[in-house]
């Protein structure tokens, strides 16, 4: 018998899982992993394929990666759709893990996954830290710039933010986060509720869990505040209309984090496990997407697995209100219409786009669209046709679907399908600007470089195509992740760096709104992913 023992430990990004101590004991007929491999496979595993296959591989936008699946395959299949990815919307991983590191990979997805410990939240409150006292932030911008068109970036593999002037095109600083970090948001405009100095405070969300505040009114070496963690894994984060609070949801643990906005103590834990929508019980049911409604004092919290929407009211913490409303799976990315009445959020695995009215906490619709849903922080337009609109991008496929989403001027084509526009390649980011005639949509689910690279625009009006935009040619980059300035003159495009995540050589490229044409790049970034313009973001432009 040949004993592996569970314990992620290398870079301390382990997830806790080191401190469970559980061992497993295999045949020597079944897969097996000198320990050194193991544990490097773990956590390239946690890093690169927990997001879409689960922590504990039963699958979600990815297939199901248990060994009664995996061992199917084989060991050979498994290497060659791990190296190349597939059609369907995986990457390929040539290019980020070495040979051996693909075949340990694809010994390792064929053992028995390890079970990641628990967290309470007295260890969360453990990890609280103030960089920066509330008292001693500062009464008005302390650097004389326009903050409100800084672009704040997610540097993904490096563990930093960084801080862009959307002006002068350059960096101000780079921000220690959480590795990985998934999700920048910041206090918005509400509708109810009115948070002091709105678009001034900026909370990340790592996929180890570690929440970041940032301050971009104070100096570039003080703009990190505080921090805590609330989960081994995580995804999504959002700051409440009054800007009392901070919510961010586990993958694992499978939970939602209420933390005080001011100094990120967490407050309250509430566990998402629970029965999907055919009443099976979900043990790893975690929350996707979370916004603050602007129309009402609530959190949408989208709990990926079971299919169920949570709206949390926020406004009293010790008798918590959550309404759950039973919509599809897998939940995963989602936007408000213009209104910011509905909610519209992809479930992949049942190809739908779901829609939840947040005034009379209901489900609204369920849209069919294609394969694997994805509109990132999606996209809103006025179509001459069907009026307003909203559009996603696919993981599966080259496509991006249009409906209506406006059921009050136009309820003959709300919630309905306005029209598709194929693209080359899947993608995962749609974007466009209420002043832009253009739709951008990038491909970087696509296996082919060509295409991985280039992003594509198409009109609002023709709902043609315009130009195919390849963004980079160097080998192992991809683009991705469209964002408009505050003026919506500009689009800034990301150029992912896969390669080497300590060799800063990603880069962001920015465009002519109108002409499409480059104007600037913007270099000396790590795997620059998502980017937010502060006007855009605190006040709902998409």
């Amino acid at each position: 018998m040949k004993t592996v023992k569970y314990g992620l430990s290398a870079l301390g990004l382990a997830i806790g899982m080191a401190a469970t101590g559980v061992s497993m004991s295999v045949s020597a007929a079944e897969p097996t992993l000198a320990e050194a491999d193991y544990e490097k496979a773990k956590l390239q595993y946690f890093q690169r394929c927990a997001g879409c296959h689960g922590t504990l591989r039963k699958g979600a936008t990815g297939k199901n990666l248990e060994p009664k699946s995996t061992m199917k395959k084989g060991q050979k299949r498994l290497e060659k759709i791990i190296a190349l990815g597939t059609e369907g919307g995986m990457n390929n991983f040539d290019d980020l893990f070495t040979k051996k590191e693909i075949a340990n990979m694809a010994t390792f997805i064929q053992m028995e996954p390890p079970v990641p410990p628990e967290m309470s939240l007295e260890q969360m409150r453990s990890h609280t830290k103030e960089y920066v006292a509330p008292k001693d932030y500062p009464t008005k911008p302390m650097h004389g710039l326009n903050w409100k068109n800084f672009f704040v970036v997610i540097e993904r593999d490096a563990g930093t933010a960084a801080i862009i002037d959307g002006d002068t095109k350059k960096i101000i600083t780079h921000i220690d986060t959480g590795y990985a970090v998934h999700v920048i948001k910041g206090t918005e405009h509400h509708k109810v509720d009115h948070a002091k100095d709105v678009g001034r405070f900026w909370y990340t969300i790592g996929r180890d869990g570690k929440v970041n505040k940032i301050d971009l009114w104070q100096t570039p070496d003080k703009m990190l505040v505080a921090e805590t963690k609330m989960a081994y894994d995580a995804r999504d984060i959002a700051v409440s209309g009054d800007g009392k609070y901070v919510i961010a949801g586990g993958y694992w643990p499978a939970h939602f984090v209420i933390m005080d906005a001011v100094t990120l103590n967490p407050l309250k834990v509430v566990s998402t496990r629970g029965y999907n929508t055919k009443g099976e019980f979900i043990n790893e049911a975690r929350v996707a997407a979370i916004y603050t409604s602007p129309l009402t004092s609530s959190f949408i919290v989208a709990v990926k697995e079971t299919g169920q929407m949570l709206q949390v009211d926020y406004t009293d913490l010790e008798n918590l209100t959550i309404t759950s409303i039973a919509s599809s799976e897998f939940l995963h990315d989602g936007f408000f219409d213009p209104s910011g009445r509905y909610f519209q959020i992809a479930a992949n695995a049942s190809n739908q786009m779901v829609v939840v009215d947040t005034v009379e906490r209901k489900l609204e619709a369920i849209i069919d669209v294609e394969s694997l849903p994805h509109p990132g922080p999606g996209a809103n337009w006025i179509d001459k046709k069907c009026g307003p609109v909203g559009g996603t991008t696919h993981l599966g496929m080259g496509l991006v679907s249009v409906w209506g989403n406006d059921p009050i001027g136009h309820p003959a084509e709300a919630w309905k399908l306005c029209y598709e526009v194929e693209t080359d390649g899947a993608g995962a980011f749609i974007r466009t600007h209420e002043t832009s005639q253009y739709v951008w949509a990038d491909q970087l689910k696509h296996p082919e470089p060509e295409v991985q690279q280039s992003v594509q625009v198409f009109d609002k009006d023709t709902h043609e195509i315009v130009k195919t935009i390849r963004v980079t040619t160097e080998p192992g980059k991809a683009a991705l992740h469209m964002e408009f300035n505050n003026d919506g003159s500009e689009v800034w495009v990301s150029v992912w760096n896969r390669k080497d995540a300590k060799n800063p050589t990603g880069e962001i490229v920015v465009y002519d709104a109108k002409t499409l044409k480059e104007l600037h790049r913007i270099k000396g970034l790590t795997t620059p992913t998502g980017k937010f313009n502060v006007h855009n973001r605190m006040n709902h432009k998409t």
